[in-house]
């Protein structure tokens, strides 16, 4: 222990902010006048910071064995400076171990425990999420079109960002896999003129999507479906189709599926936008330092991460080619930034959100789960321990002459100015 705690000492003084430090046994480390105090009550805790494992000790915050007093920027500034390894650094994994990952996510990715994963993210609390999300609620990387943006302003650039590269057109029959609060299926139906469907496995979000849908009187026109991307059968398939910030909880073992599943559901020549979170490294199956089992066991259970190149080899598989890639992994740092400095902002009354809806241990326990997850994946994204692409794909004809260039077999032009030229489609 004696060794770990001189460890501990040195990398403290590397840090970039200063870091005071308190054992159990009373005995503090660090810089004494520091903004930024961590008080253990567990020794596991300590070791765990001397090791670098700091989603370990986020784990220790959450459950009230660490007492932490300062800003989340601090926090992840001294974080990055304590780390021993790139948390992407793991080596591939071997024949049994990938086996044994296949089975795992096999297991976690079944219709029952899908809908329950979702539920548990995302009906934690709608009164909470309001407090640090956009007015449109938008729980998503923002687009930030131009660097003096609101997180707002960029929400909006995002959605219409999306239907500009899905090339919406009024009577477009669209769909949106994993609808959220229904930001990107009204902006397409009222801005672009389509016939929206969406579907996602929360209660919480179809029920506010309902009354928005009555609200603005688009009952006929648009349409959110509680359903499993699974499940959803249609007689006649879908001219565009996005999945925005949804395909991350699909799972490794079932990829070559839902890229199946789009292809059924998008009709030839049609349009797919898969945007969503990418692992920053080729071969570790989640992150590294204990980051990974935290999210895992806070934030989003069942969420897997592929790199880019596998999502790309899993839609070819299913017969979608790819036409562009955009990565925006430093627009989802600034996005994930500005939500965890609206929730420090309005903290008490998270509290008292969260409390009221789920007792004072489980509501402060999610609370202090928040605001680690959001400064720690700002965080990552910064590093590039992940990423965020935006994939758009096309489902080809089949057929040389379809097209405006001859071979292209799908609505795609093959040019990317129509995504940043000229005004938005109105309907």
């Amino acid at each position: 222990m004696k060794h770990l705690l001189h460890s501990l000492e040195a990398s403290l003084a590397l840090s970039p902010v200063g870091v005071a430090v308190e054992l159990p046994d009373g005995a503090r480390l660090g810089d004494a006048n520091a903004d930024l105090r961590l008080r253990f009550r567990d020794r596991m805790a300590v070791v765990a910071l001397a090791m670098g494992e700091i989603g370990n000790v986020g784990a220790a915050i959450v459950e009230g064995r660490v007492a932490l007093e300062g800003s989340m920027r601090q926090l992840m500034t001294a974080a990055a400076a304590l780390l021993k390894l790139n948390p992407t650094h793991e080596g591939p994994a071997t024949g049994w171990q990938r086996v044994l990952l296949r089975a795992r996510s096999m297991a976690a990715h079944t219709l029952s425990h899908d809908a329950r994963n979702i539920q548990f993210h995302y009906d934690l609390s709608d009164d909470f999420y309001a407090l640090w999300l956009d007015p449109r609620r938008v729980y998503s990387c923002a687009y930030y079109r131009t660097p003096d943006m609101s997180l707002a302003q960029a929400q909006e650039a995002k959605l219409d960002h999306i239907c500009r590269k899905l090339l919406l057109r009024p009577g477009d029959r669209f769909l949106d896999i994993g609808a959220g609060w229904g930001g990107l299926l009204l902006w397409a139906a009222q801005e672009y003129g389509v016939d929206a469907t969406g579907i996602t496995l929360s209660r919480n979000q179809h029920a506010h999507v309902q009354r928005r849908i009555e609200e603005r009187g688009l009952q006929g026109r648009v349409r959110m479906q509680l359903l499993d991307y699974r499940e959803l059968q249609v007689e006649q398939p879908f001219d565009k189709i996005a999945s925005v910030g949804m395909f991350e909880h699909v799972g490794r073992s079932q990829m070559e599926r839902y890229f199946a599943t789009v292809h059924r559901l998008l009709r030839p020549g049609g349009l797919l936008l898969n945007h969503g979170i990418t692992s920053g490294g080729l071969d570790n199956p989640r992150l590294g330092a204990g980051l990974g089992d935290f999210i895992e066991r806070y934030i989003f259970p069942g969420g897997e991460l592929l790199h880019v190149s596998t999502v790309l080899h899993n839609m070819a598989r299913a017969g979608l080619e790819m036409v562009d890639t955009e990565n925006l992994r430093p627009h989802y740092a600034r996005t994930l930034w500005a939500w965890s400095d609206a929730l420090e902002a309005r903290q008490d009354e998270a509290r008292s959100v969260l409390v009221a809806q789920h007792g004072k241990e489980r509501g402060e326990k999610a609370l202090r789960a928040y605001r680690l997850y959001l400064a720690g994946c700002a965080l990552a994204f910064e590093r590039g321990w992940t990423a965020l692409h935006q994939m758009l794909a096309v489902r080809p004809t089949g057929h040389v002459e379809d097209g405006v260039l001859k071979g292209a077999q799908s609505d795609y032009p093959f040019s990317r100015a129509y995504m940043y030229e000229g005004p938005a489609a109105t309907h």
